[in-house]
């Protein structure tokens, strides 16, 4: 594998873009698109459209399916979710390549943490900066870098932007499983870590919600007739933490218990929220007969107990697909100058559902930064221009074949 000329114009592309790859990320950052912030959501995805309609493609705005969750008091509701973009160039092409992100953050509309500052250090901190509003420049960079290439007619490509990454996927989940069924290759733009640093093995996840359901009774003229859901909950929690340890590579997080009222009331309700994550699927089916066990019995009499939720990423193995992947990625990031190293993460993202879906994917091509998910989320400038030159070769890699995105798609169905 070697840079033609052909590949450093696209690089040189890339290069003559830096400012504007990084300013619009400034702009987007700058626009609250919390999870369940619809009109922030909205307002993205107008500026997202916008800044790729020059791209030679179909856009589509796509509506997303409707949720349920589980409130504090019990009751079962149906969620809406914003809408999902899709672009798609080509798809008649014999490679197709998929490519992912996520214009939601975990920052709700009224969080503190709503602008974009550079620190001394020259970092950029802000909310999405890297996860992944940064992540969504880098990948239109790449793509709009790509149409000058003379081999790109041989690629097809599709985007997809979701709105729900943050939550688990819950409306965007079957989009990702019909793309990464059709696809060969998939890119996908979560940060990576701060030296550049790509996940691999990602466990899988699930969240499960538990509704406990009591009886009222004043806890001092009759609190024999009562049946206090929450202490109820409280036994649940415990032995769902006992959990921990029982299987090799599985985890359960208590995270929340919610529900009774005031002191003087035996409380009636309450909802145990817990996630647990495994290394793959026989770690996953132990967890989850043990937890519908433990949900099949309440812990004592009067109690009724109702689960919701289950696994909404499967695990994410480094399966000979993968590997082949990642090794041709190294290489390409190598004729960069750009060191590729990989280690397993116990955290989770839309590359675990293109996987098990028969895609194999790189998940962590977006730009180097830290500190995700709180105030201090920062990208390192420098990364935006590097980061996408590595999308874009790829991308002109699997044009040219000296990336087999045909082999690579076969290995990962030899494993399915």
């Amino acid at each position: 594998m070697r840079i033609l000329t052909s590949d450093q114009a696209v690089l040189d592309h890339v290069a003559a873009r830096r400012e504007a790859i990084i300013g619009r990320t400034i702009d987007w950052a700058n626009i609250n698109s919390g999870s369940r912030n619809a009109a922030g959501l909205k307002a993205v995805l107008d500026v997202l459209e916008a800044a790729a309609s020059a791209l030679p493609a179909r856009f589509e705005r796509l509506p997303t399916q409707g949720s349920t969750t589980v409130a504090d008091d019990g009751s079962v509701r149906t969620e809406a979710h914003a809408d999902a973009l899709k672009i798609t160039a080509r798809p008649e092409a014999p490679i197709q390549v998929v490519l992912t992100g996520h214009y939601d953050t975990v920052f709700p509309a009224d969080s503190r943490f709503q602008t974009v500052t550079t620190r001394a250090d020259g970092a950029l901190n802000g909310p999405g900066v890297a996860d992944m509003k940064g992540g969504i420049s880098v990948l239109l960079a790449a793509l709009e870098a790509f149409e000058t290439h003379p081999d790109r007619h041989g690629v097809g490509w599709t985007v997809l932007l979701s709105p729900d990454e943050e939550i688990g996927s819950p409306a965007s989940a079957p989009l990702l499983a019909e793309l990464g069924a059709r696809g060969h290759v998939g890119l996908t733009y979560e940060p990576a870590l701060a030296d550049g640093t790509l996940a691999g093995a990602r466990k899988g996840s699930g969240n499960y919600h538990l509704i406990v359901t009591g009886r009222a009774a004043h806890a001092g003229r009759a609190f024999d007739e009562g049946r206090n859901a929450v202490a109820g909950a409280a036994i649940i929690a415990a032995a769902l933490h006992g959990l921990n340890g029982q299987h090799e590579g599985v985890t359960v997080n208590v995270a929340k218990i919610s529900g009774g009222g005031a002191l003087n009331v035996v409380a009636d309700n309450a909802v145990v929220r817990f996630n647990v994550r495994v290394p793959d699927k026989a770690a996953a089916d132990w967890i989850d007969a043990s937890v519908r066990a433990i949900a099949a019995t309440p812990p004592f009499e009067g109690l009724t107990l109702d689960l919701h939720g289950g696994f909404t990423r499967a695990p994410k193995p480094m399966d000979a697909a993968q590997t082949a992947l990642f090794e041709a990625v190294k290489e390409a990031g190598a004729l960069l100058g750009q060191p590729i190293a990989w280690k397993p993460s116990g955290g989770v993202c839309e590359g675990n559902n293109l996987h098990a879906a028969g895609l194999p994917n790189i998940d962590t091509l977006g730009v180097r930064g830290g500190d995700i998910h709180s105030d201090q989320e920062f990208a390192w400038p420098d990364s935006f221009v590097e980061r996408a030159q590595l999308s874009a070769l790829i991308l002109c890699k699997i044009a040219s074949g000296e990336i087999d995105a045909a082999r690579l798609k076969s290995l990962r169905m030899e494993t399915l």
